[in-house]
């Protein structure tokens, strides 16, 4: 691609983000539902002014984990370590229920042609797409409405990194019983290894940024160094470890956030992530959606695939949600906040494919689900915290 056409792409998704966004705010609904939308109209689905390239991936892999990195500078630690547990048990909950779904939505409509079998495969395909929550565009939706900390807030981020490291042990499970060179043993190994370098690595960073502080507040080589360390992690994630460089970019991110500047590093983050490279992101999402290869029986499959896997998050997530003593009200919203799905789900879906578990007119399925989760998770999450706002304007007049 030349560099002009570059710039005009550039050009065009940004001034359709920012037009759909505008127009989603005066409707009331998130401003990262109306980006999305903005993909589909100048994508491929419509318009065709922008197709999906190489460069504008990367830009977008960029921007979700500078989305990441911001959540992560945005949690309360203590919040985080209170629900660590509570967080683990909605994760676990939240995998094995759309797990389970997946697979035999698959079986009711392609038939069970017995273990071991390329049906068999298809089927833990599906089962492990569904598993994969996307945390970026709840993670925008949330600091939009101001509730990222807290402990819904909280629990939705801290619940969907721990879902993102399942789900990639339950893919390797399951490309394991298919290639016996994949060793799922390793992969729970490297994931126990990341979070001790982690930790380890955390400390150390955190001693440094407190001294780099202390000498030299509010300079511009503090957000420089996060973004070394947000880069630095997300590289060692996804190259060493097996794990989603957003995991990595969101651990950087809790490394810093009680430092005295983390407001600081954040507003610096801010300027570049969410004038370029989160528009990029969520744009990019309704770009790669086409319908070339839709039929009937695909058609239904991935209306009902999208039903399926929204409805089994808010269940599994949500009733768990419950039982560790959350109101139904928080439960619910807890359970909408982990639907998402994004690019995660289109790892997952891309290693089924390179390995032969399932077929490219899938992916159909996905960016579906991935189209409906992003624009339909905002706008639920923000009718439901508007919902409680007479309640708790009500208990400040008493």
């Amino acid at each position: 691609m030349e560099t002009y056409e570059i710039l005009r792409d550039l050009a065009i998704i940004l001034l359709s983000a920012k037009i759909c966004g505008m127009v989603a705010r005066k409707l009331k609904a998130p401003q990262v539902a109306g980006q999305i939308i903005a993909g589909l109209l100048i994508g491929p689905c419509f318009l065709g002014l922008v197709q999906q390239s190489d460069f504008i991936t990367k830009m977008a892999e960029i921007g979700v984990i500078l989305v990441m990195f911001s959540a992560g500078l945005e949690t309360d630690l203590k919040d985080l370590i209170k629900t660590g547990p509570k967080a683990l048990a909605i994760a676990c909950n939240g995998v094995f229920i759309p797990f389970i779904f997946g697979a035999l939505l698959y079986f009711a409509f392609y038939g069970f042609e017995g273990v071991g079998t390329e049906n068999f495969f298809a089927a833990m395909s599906i089962g492990a797409i569904m598993t994969a929550t996307s945390v970026s565009i709840t993670v925008a939706a949330l600091q939009e409405l101001g509730k990222l900390k807290g402990m819904v807030g909280t629990t939705i981020l801290s619940s969907a990194i721990i879902d993102d490291v399942i789900g990639i042990v339950v893919l390797t499970f399951v490309i394991g019983f298919k290639n016996p060179d994949v060793k799922p043993s390793m992969v729970i190994i490297k994931t126990i290894l990341f979070f001790i370098v982690a930790i380890v690595g955390g400390i150390v960073a955190y001693k440094f940024f407190k001294w780099l502080d202390n000498r030299n507040p509010h300079t511009q080589r503090i957000p420089i160094f996060g973004f070394v360390l947000c880069f630095t992690l997300a590289y060692l994630a996804e190259k060493y470890f097996g794990i989603a460089d957003i995991t990595g970019a969101y651990v950087a991110g809790i490394i810093l956030c009680n430092l005295k500047d983390a407001d600081y590093i954040n507003n610096k983050a801010h300027i570049s992530t969410y004038m370029i490279f989160a528009p990029i992101f969520f744009v990019g999402i309704g770009l790669k959606t086409t319908f070339d290869t839709m039929n009937t029986k695909l058609l239904f499959f991935c209306i009902a695939f999208v039903v399926v896997a929204l409805l089994t998050k808010i269940i599994g997530c949500g009733l768990m949600a419950k039982i560790c003593k959350f109101g139904w009200s928080d439960s619910l919203k807890i359970g909408v906040g982990m639907m998402t799905r994004g690019e995660v789900a289109l790892i997952v879906a891309q290693k089924c494919l390179s390995v032969g578990m399932i077929t490219s007119e899938f992916f159909t399925a996905v960016i579906l689900l991935i189209i409906c989760s992003s624009v339909l998770t905002p706008i639920i999450l923000k009718l439901l915290f508007n919902k409680d706002k007479p309640v708790q304007e009500s208990a400040l007049q008493v």
